[in-house]
């Protein structure tokens, strides 16, 4: 019976090595995928933009155009503002990005997060200075929409509080009458906006990469339990079991 007992526990330590090893491989080739995606940011990002007809082309081709440096020129509709609440990338204060459907001369349109405002200037009133009338030019970067958490509260149509990019119902508050818009936002680089407001460069490009650490982590507890069974074992046979 302990014979079978022993053989048993080995069969168990055994598919338990398996799982832990299975781990850290796995993470080793999340650390492969996460080390290639932050290269594909980083080139992006710092590249030379491209235009919003190029970045358009990318999306319609099923590619996902994300981290690409835009340019676009066009008019801000700044009537059609819409708020989502946000932190500062600078300093952690709570307050809105203001974002804004841009129209380009040949009819594009597409939601530019023009940046950051603290709560006492989310009214347009406040920042007067900073609603731009006639032609803009904006280089920003483009960033696909987002996926509602599950910790993260709905988004509040009617009193134009937004709390995840949602780029389909944004897009259908603004324009009712069906507007297609470009299928992603573009955020607003920093700039010299009158007034300061709002304060562009918000585009969070750092990604966490632990998967190293969670490696070295499951293959540290594949060796624990080695040496746990192997420190099993010899004491039962130092007692004469089986």
């Amino acid at each position: 019976m302990r014979t079978k007992g022993l053989l048993g526990f080995t069969a168990l330590a055994l598919a338990a090595l398996a799982v832990l090893i299975g781990l850290g491989v796995w993470q080793l080739e999340r650390l492969q995928w996460k080390e290639g995606l932050i290269a594909e940011i980083e080139a992006r990002s710092k590249g030379a933009p491209i235009t919003l007809a190029e970045a358009i082309a990318v999306a319609r081709q099923g590619r996902d155009p994300s981290y690409y440096r835009v340019r676009v020129e066009g008019r801000f509709d700044h009537g059609k503002e819409r708020y989502l609440f946000s932190q500062s990338l600078s300093d952690g204060t709570p307050g809105w990005h203001v974002i804004t459907p841009l129209e380009t001369a040949d009819g594009n349109i597409v939601l530019v997060d023009r940046g950051f405002v603290p709560d006492s200037l989310k009214a347009p009133s406040s920042r007067a200075s900073g609603e731009v009338e006639g032609p803009v030019t904006v280089t920003g970067i483009a960033r696909s929409p987002e996926i509602q958490g599950s910790f993260v509260p709905d988004n509040e149509l009617q009193a134009n509080r937004w709390f995840w990019r949602d780029l389909g119902a944004m897009a259908r508050s603004m324009f009712p009458e069906g507007t297609v818009v470009a299928p992603f936002f573009l955020e607003a680089e920093k700039s010299d906006v009158p007034g300061g407001w709002p304060e562009g460069g918000q585009t969070r490009l750092e990604l966490p990469n632990n998967h190293l650490q969670y490696a070295i982590t499951w293959f540290l507890l594949a060796l624990c339990l080695v040496v746990i069974y192997a420190v099993y074992v010899r004491g039962l046979y130092r007692r004469g079991r089986p």
